[in-house]
């Protein structure tokens, strides 16, 4: 089982490479096996939806990158039990095609395995995000 600051070192390293807008190195991150999902409606919300494995998490992550950019994000609180987290951040961002900023509330659940992130479930507000 990996510790605690190992894996709070990952969350991190996450989030700065998100911040920074490395698609690569967020990539550096994920297990093999890893999974990223963006709860919501994807009928509704086109960038919500399950990507697993590495050219899907290429795929989203270099559409979440480019859509949107992370200006700001404080850790409201953070919890590791075992191989798993949870976060919920402060952030602002800013939608890239409609050049909007505006701050909300983001939970984000992490499971690990061998050191990396096997999964990542973010929920987010998928109104807010509609609105951009």
């Amino acid at each position: 089982m990996t510790d605690r600051a190992t894996l709070q070192a990952l969350i991190e390293q996450g989030y700065a490479a998100r911040q920074k807008g490395d698609v690569e190195a967020i990539l550096a991150l994920f297990h093999p096996d890893g999974r990223f999902h963006l709860m919501g409606a994807a009928q509704f919300t086109p960038v919500c939806g399950l990507a697993a494995g590495q050219d899907a998490l290429r795929a989203a992550m270099g559409g979440l990158v480019a859509g949107f950019a992370f200006l700001q994000r404080d850790i409201v609180s953070l919890l590791i039990d075992g191989e798993q987290a949870a976060v919920h951040s402060h952030v602002t961002l800013r939608a890239v095609a409609s050049d909007k900023t505006v701050t909300t509330d983001i939970l984000d659940l992490w499971k690990f395995r061998d050191g990396k992130i096997l999964e990542l479930v973010e929920f987010a507000d998928t109104a807010l995000i509609n609105s951009l």
